[in-house]
């Protein structure tokens, strides 16, 4: 199943409660705000990075780049995408759940 979070983890607990409730081998795909959680130093990278190794963790490219974050910015384990990316997330997972 694909987890798809577009808030923000400093806004909302659709982060913590994707996490919390995908099941092992699940993807988690963090767009629009929730990128924010995919930068290594934010405070909640920790949590980012307690779900890998149980479940694969992905940015969205360009939505990490339009808040001014560069690619080595990002969390290491994190898989960044493009839009191509998303699409591939979307067809190789039978499910997916958006956590708003």
């Amino acid at each position: 199943m694909l987890h798809i979070v577009n808030k923000s983890p400093f806004e909302k607990n659709s982060l913590e409660q994707a996490i919390s409730n995908s099941k092992d081998g699940s993807a988690i795909l963090l767009i629009e705000d929730a990128v924010y959680a995919a930068k290594s130093s934010s405070s909640v990278a920790e949590m980012v990075k307690g779900a890998l190794g149980q479940k694969t963790v992905h940015v969205l490219g360009p939505d990490f780049n339009a808040r001014g974050f560069a690619d080595e910015d990002v969390l290491e384990g994190v898989t960044i995408v493009d839009y191509s990316g998303f699409v591939d997330l979307v067809e190789n997972n039978g499910t997916v759940q958006s956590w708003v």
